[in-house]
């Protein structure tokens, strides 16, 4: 009997143990805010028991974005005219164009990150023009630069300037076919608008578009 007593205590000491041991975990001080990622968290910090981890789909700026759904591990936040839609009609359509022998009406135009395509209107028939484009700010106050690289209908690229209004509604817009070469100067940033070879064409070549989108 005492032997029985004995080996029950025993038995009883080493349970406990067993129980002490197997009931730690490495992640029981997990925490939400400690850097890492751990417990059933499925980012850093987020997911799992914590909140939900930022996504490039979520309507909101988080995690490292610099934007709502764009900058950080998403893709890069559009600048200038990137993911933009514009129109002229009328009076805002340069007099270069809607002159002889182009007599332009109406312009649509919708940029995309690296991507243009426009159509033009003249006398009801339809241009659609393509290609790609490259863009910097000019350090001259809110005037970018950029260069258009035509692919449609014909290969072609065009250099200019443009600005885009304080409220976004608007852009001031003036590019000139440096490729294959006319023999005119594009305009710059330094220069100002109506600058096209030199400022001998005036506001002329100078368009104004309305946003749309």
């Amino acid at each position: 009997m005492k032997n029985l007593k004995i080996f029950l205590l025993l038995f009883a000491l080493s349970g406990s143990v067993m129980i002490t041991t197997t009931g730690c975990d490495k992640d029981d001080d997990a925490t939400c805010t400690d850097g890492i990622q751990n417990g059933n968290e499925t980012g850093v910090d987020c997911g799992g028991d914590c909140a939900p981890c930022p996504t490039c789909d979520d309507g909101i700026m988080n995690g490292d974005e610099t934007g709502v759904d764009c900058g950080g591990i998403c893709d890069p936040c559009p600048e200038g005219v990137q993911m933009t839609q514009w129109q002229s009609s009328g009076s805002n359509v340069a007099p270069l164009l809607a002159g002889d022998p182009f007599n332009v009406d109406s312009i649509y135009v919708e940029f995309d990150m690296l991507t243009y395509r426009v159509e033009q209107y003249s006398d009801g028939n339809q241009t659609v023009l393509e290609g790609s484009f490259n863009q910097s700010a000019s350090g001259t106050g809110n005037i970018w630069d950029i260069v258009l690289d035509q692919t449609t209908p014909s290969t072609l690229t065009a250099t200019g300037i443009y600005e885009i209004s304080g409220d976004g509604s608007m852009m001031t817009y003036e590019v000139v076919q440096t490729s294959p070469d006319l023999g005119l100067t594009p305009p710059t940033a330094a220069a100002g608008f109506g600058s096209t070879a030199g400022g001998a064409f005036g506001t002329t070549n100078v368009q104004k578009y309305e946003k749309i989108q």
